[in-house]
């Protein structure tokens, strides 16, 4: 079997953070939280990675970042821009967006054709067991009846920020531990008496979400098959979706995913980690995940140099 590639989704980082010379370093001697995703995705077994990026960032992307990650990986680039589309395909004019994260991963298709990918945000910290838990699934994963992809789900109270709210898509899984749908909440935060609630967004009313529930923070595992999906997807997306927001809506991930699970053409296995989510939200966070990286790395969880 081929080996497991990891795919990371750069391409908004420049935009977010007002140019790769603003990224937020965390680590003890000024490494990023991409640092660590590299580092424990090669551990867990990966050897090559490619990074999604805006074509304009890779001179100064490479010198940040890809030229650290060759230490340990096969490091290549995969462009996403608004005219690499489906043959027939055009963004709409006067479109600026990116066309969102199913779109990113697209592609990478050329890139990885044949290959199993994990799909990772470039500015998450996922934790070593999550990358071990993904690279395992990924060595062994086939397609039979049906397309067999993964992702690992948090649970909601190790992935809020004290800082402010966040977006998860919150995830009900079922009896055999298969993703049976995903809806993407907003403003979800931790109330004082340590409920976990969202807001009301559109037409759908504010609610509770119980502590262990699996969320997902966008590190999907596929088999080769998946890529080839995404063809059709965008091709619908476009005829039916972008119509309604022309200049901003986006194509998904687990909108993707959901789609095929709904038709019955794939399932979606929820590899559960009880590993904290780390991440630079609000500004008021980086002083959290620099201190729980120092620990880690006091701990001998990571080199100090690394």
């Amino acid at each position: 079997m081929a080996k497991p590639v990891l795919v990371v989704m750069a391409a908004g980082m420049g935009s977010r953070y007002g140019g790769l010379k603003q990224i937020d370093p965390v680590g003890p001697e000024g490494q990023i939280i991409l640092d660590y995703s590299v580092y424990d995705a090669h551990r867990a077994g990966f050897e090559r990675v490619v990074f999604i990026i805006r074509p304009e960032l890779e001179q100064a992307f490479e010198q940040a970042i890809g030229r650290k990650a060759r230490r340990f990986m096969q490091v290549d680039y995969a462009f996403q821009t608004l005219d690499n589309l489906p043959e027939g395909l055009r963004a709409p004019a006067g479109r600026e967006k990116p066309l969102g994260t199913a779109h990113a991963v697209w592609c990478a298709k050329a890139l990885t054709e044949g290959q199993p990918v994990a799909v990772i945000n470039a500015d998450d910290f996922y934790g070593a067991d999550a990358f071990r838990k993904m690279y395992d699934y990924l060595s062994q994963a086939q397609d039979d009846d049906k397309f067999r992809y993964c992702m690992v789900g948090y649970q909601v109270e190790n992935t809020l920020t004290e800082n402010g709210t966040v977006s998860r898509g919150v995830c009900t899984v079922d009896a055999d531990g298969l993703l049976d749908s995903i809806i993407e909440r907003t403003a979800i935060s931790r109330q004082p008496d340590g409920r976990i609630v969202y807001a009301a967004d559109g037409g759908a009313p504010a609610g509770e979400i119980p502590a262990g529930t699996p969320v997902s923070l966008n590190l999907w595992g596929f088999t080769p098959s998946f890529l080839s999906t995404l063809d059709d997807g965008l091709r619908r997306f476009f005829a039916e979706k972008l119509p309604e927001n022309p200049m901003k809506g986006e194509y998904y991930l687990p909108f993707a995913v959901d789609e095929l699970i709904q038709a019955g053409r794939a399932t979606a296995q929820v590899l559960t980690t009880t590993a904290r989510w780390f991440g630079v939200t609000y500004q008021e966070d980086k002083p959290v995940v620099s201190a729980a990286i120092a620990q880690m790395t006091a701990q001998g969880e990571y080199p100090a140099g690394l």
